[in-house]
């Protein structure tokens, strides 16, 4: 697999950065995550937006435009001819001297074969556990994931398959997806603060929207007790029904009607998008 490290496209076994990064040294840094059907990337500028505004916000400075991120990512498409992959780019806080102080940030991009959540999976939904913890600048994509890969043993020890985070009795965030639930009024919510603005949680909004109230407020952990569906969004798993928290059913313990309709119009928000995008391949 070929993967591209600061200026250079390079075979990932040969691939490296040198250990005095503080992405090594204080786990600091930023990246982002998008995959690819039918070799196109799927809401490329939402992505990119938010990778320039996670560096920003942590004061790092990008080394490529945009444009020069297309093109690097539209050549690696082509070099590695993954049709459904997952592509992260990393910004790292860089070669540091004290180990504390920023340097220049590395980039490193990758490029993965990755498994889309299917219907078999929307169907059975999932069972989730609630958490007490706020995320560091939660609204910056960082690759600081220790409380997520710490809670992992609770997760295998009490099967369940995701972990929700919530602060001072206000619903956050899961460590990968965003969260919604479906008021007894059919309000479709989304925590508005201290999350990361997802973007298929961003679609999900827009498309609630057309058909029912959508909003980005607080959401209390009364508010989820009492709604009657959930779900989480994310860029591989979509939409996917939340059946139990806590070993409490959520509804009636079937995915429900309105995060179905949602579902359903999601899909073919991104077989529009996939349609209307031109296939970014020299031979295209």
């Amino acid at each position: 697999m070929i993967v591209f490290i600061n200026d250079r496209f390079i075979d990932e076994k040969e691939a490296s950065i040198g250990i005095s990064d503080l992405s090594v040294q204080r786990g600091f840094g930023i990246f982002d995550f998008f995959r690819t059907y039918r070799y196109v990337p799927l809401f490329l500028d939402d992505y990119l937006d938010r990778f320039f505004n996670s560096a920003t916000l942590l004061s790092l400075q990008p080394r490529h435009t945009r444009e020069e991120l297309k093109t690097i990512i539209y050549e690696m498409i082509d070099r590695n001819q993954i049709e459904t992959s997952g592509f992260k780019l990393i910004l790292t806080g860089g070669y540091s001297q004290d180990g504390f102080e920023p340097g220049t940030p590395n980039f490193i991009m990758t490029q993965q074969p990755v498994e889309i959540s299917s219907e078999e999976k929307f169907e059975k939904g999932i069972r989730i556990i609630l958490h007490e913890y706020l995320r560091d600048v939660p609204e910056v994509k960082s690759i600081n994931y220790l409380m997520a890969i710490y809670l992992q043993n609770r997760l295998v020890e009490q099967k369940a398959d995701d972990v929700l985070y919530h602060q001072n009795g206000e619903v956050l965030e899961f460590p990968r997806s965003n969260v919604f639930i479906v008021t007894k009024e059919g309000a479709v919510v989304t925590p508005g603060k201290n999350v990361l603005h997802g973007i298929t949680r961003k679609k999900v909004l827009h498309i609630a929207g057309r058909n029912y109230k959508a909003e980005e407020r607080t959401v209390t952990l009364e508010d989820l007790k009492n709604a009657s569906e959930v779900f989480l969004t994310s860029s591989t798993k979509r939409l996917l029904p939340v059946l139990e928290i806590d070993d409490v059913i959520v509804g009636n313990g079937k995915p429900g009607k309105i995060t179905r309709e949602l579902y359903t119009a999601f899909k073919q928000l991104e077989e529009e998008y996939y349609k209307h995008e031109k296939l970014p391949l020299k031979d295209a």
